[in-house]
């Protein structure tokens, strides 16, 4: 006969992320690495899960200001005529491309 598990609460993994989103989730550690009494190494871990509203309700919003995920698109306003011009070589690359395709068109 086969054992049927079950379960006396309901719970879901839904319910859970819901509840750390909303509230929040703050978890905390220090590890030490040391050699005869003598600290070779510190590092401290401070984790922080929740909702972006969350984090702004308790005053964390540094993603507004890091310039590395608030960087402007480039600029695309530069008209045609205001970049550089192509030199010889990059002409004669184009002509001679141009030319290949037009070949095979049969222009």
């Amino acid at each position: 006969m086969e054992r049927v598990p079950t379960t006396s609460g309901t719970t879901n993994l839904v319910d859970i992320l819901d509840r750390v989103l909303d509230k929040g989730l703050v978890i905390a550690g220090d590890i030490r690495i040391s050699l005869a009494n003598v600290e070779l190494l510190t590092i401290r871990i401070r984790l922080l899960v929740c909702s972006v509203d969350k984090a702004e309700q308790i005053g964390l919003n540094w993603w507004k200001y890091d310039p590395n995920l608030t960087a402007s698109l480039p600029d695309t306003s530069t008209h045609r005529s205001q970049l550089p011009r192509p030199g010889p070589e990059a002409e004669a690359r184009t002509r001679n491309r141009q030319a290949a395709r037009n070949k095979r068109s049969g222009k």
